[in-house]
């Protein structure tokens, strides 16, 4: 097999692999826009940002919308990759190279962005502050997603509070007596019955409120979530962004694969340009 046919097939394939990321990326972001819970426990990652949080939609709404449009691109760029390998001319694979140097670069922006500069794009899990938003948005008109985001979160992973469930007893929700007056803690932070229900966050129905509801931790102890949110709230979230890196880390090698195989064969090209 001659040498020359080995360095378009790599780069190739190294296209074709792209193509497949830039797909991939397109069926994600349609997952993710379709992940309502998702979507809504994003919500609590831009609480302590006052830009971020007036949005309409959670930070993830926005991601999933950009996530296939990065994934639109990816597949357009991977379309003139086969076009500049099929015509196999320093022109064609010049232009090949300068669109993947922007992709990655932008790819690049992204990562350094989320990784030194999180408060900077108001991604903030400072406890204090945290507690502080859950204390003066929870329960209230106009802050549904908030509520409805921290009632998943009690559900989903069986806690109370931000870091104490003590957190609601100068909440305006217990003040100003948005929840039933003989509430200590919001029904999503009681054992309950209908758990297992996909909506259970927004139906709960206690296993014993009357238990659940007392002021003594040895009456409520076996009918409420001991444990606080903040903990599980910034498990997720580092998991979202391992998922994110790894995912990233993989096409970042996809395209240096492409630039080096570029470089290659433009090198074969010149080569045989000065041979004859």
């Amino acid at each position: 097999m001659p040498r020359a046919f080995n360095h378009k097939l790599f780069l190739y394939c190294c296209n074709l692999i792209f193509l497949f990321c830039g797909v991939i990326l397109i069926v994600f972001g349609f997952f993710l826009f379709n992940d309502s819970k998702r979507i809504l426990l994003s919500r609590l990652l831009v609480t302590t940002s006052e830009k971020l949080n007036s949005l309409p939609q959670p930070l993830f709404y926005y991601i999933s919308i950009g996530v296939p449009a990065a994934g639109c691109i990816a597949v357009l760029v991977s379309m003139v990759g086969f076009w500049a390998s099929s015509l196999h001319t320093y022109c064609c694979l010049s232009l090949y190279f300068l669109s993947v140097v922007v992709l990655l670069l932008a790819q690049l922006l992204v990562c350094l962005a989320i990784t030194l500069w999180p408060h900077c794009l108001g991604i903030s899990l400072d406890e204090s502050k945290m507690v502080k938003v859950l204390q003066g948005n929870y329960g209230m008109p106009g802050k549904e997603q908030f509520t409805n985001a921290i009632d998943l979160v009690q559900t989903h992973f069986g806690c109370c509070g931000i870091n104490n469930d003590i957190n609601y007893d100068t909440s305006l929700w217990k003040l100003q007596s948005y929840g039933q007056r003989e509430w200590v803690v919001p029904l999503t932070c009681c054992i309950l019955q209908n758990v297992d229900d996909k909506l259970s966050y927004l139906d709960p129905k206690p296993e014993n409120i009357t238990q659940c509801q007392m002021l003594q931790k040895m009456d409520y102890v076996k009918n409420r979530h001991k444990m606080p949110c903040l903990k599980y709230i910034e498990n997720w979230y580092n998991e979202q962004y391992a998922l994110f890196l790894q995912f990233s880390f993989i096409i970042a090698i996809v395209e240096f694969c492409i630039l080096l195989s570029v470089i290659v064969n433009c090198t074969k090209i010149a080569k045989k340009s000065c041979q004859k």
